[in-house]
């Protein structure tokens, strides 16, 4: 197991001056799902955050080829599916910013809201992790946060020249569930129960979200 990948073992200590520690999970949320929460609960267990915070996407600058729902929907899926956990919130930043939303710009806006002394662990897929220097200001990043890439069991990070001691690799076994698939399961009359929250359910059953083709 290389220095990007990580185990049941507990991660990172706490500065001298008990700085907060937060987690901040990016996404589009359409919908989310238990993958999602898993992840975010195993990482806020291994690296000890103080919070996890939830940032649906506004306008997702790399999805331009699929109809996103309303970013007021996948908010509202987001504060119903984490509401139990007191160690999740959800932020708007990213769908009160105009234009496309950019993982720079929320880690900015994070660090003007909680100020200079928090540490920030940004939250993804490793699949995504794996293309960070296609990502606006990509260099800037690492010195914003580091940054937490989840995966399925089994997966190897590719060396792909990220810097050791900012990045690390947490296998969750719930990611084989997408959000595709939950839209694509919607869409032919298939249940999401046990996939999906059961509030998720009736949230998308009340809006007929993913109905159309």
């Amino acid at each position: 197991m290389d220095g990007r990948q990580t185990n049941r073992r507990r991660h990172g200590s706490r500065g001298s001056h008990g700085s907060a520690r937060l987690g901040v999970m990016g996404g589009t949320f359409d919908p989310i799902h238990h993958g999602h929460l898993v992840a975010a609960s195993e990482v806020q267990y291994l690296f000890d955050l103080d919070e996890v915070v939830f940032v649906p996407t506004g306008e997702p600058w790399q999805k331009d080829g699929r109809k996103v729902s309303p970013a007021e929907d996948r908010y509202l899926m987001t504060v119903i599916a984490t509401a139990s956990n007191p160690r999740f919130s959800v932020s708007r930043i990213d769908i009160d910013r105009p234009g496309p939303t950019y993982t720079i710009h929320t880690l900015r806006e994070m660090r003007e809201l909680r100020g200079p002394d928090a540490e920030f662990f940004f939250i993804t897929g490793a699949d995504a992790l794996e293309q960070i220097f296609t990502w606006r200001d990509a260099d800037e990043l690492f010195e914003m946060a580091h940054f937490v890439g989840c995966t399925r069991l089994g997966h190897k990070l590719s060396d792909a020249g990220l810097p050791e001691g900012k990045v690390s690799l947490v296998e969750i076994p719930a990611l084989s569930i997408s959000s595709t698939e939950c839209r694509d399961r919607v869409r032919v009359g298939e249940p999401i129960w046990y996939l999906v929250p059961d509030g998720i359910v009736q949230y998308i059953n009340k809006r007929q979200l993913y109905r159309e083709p």
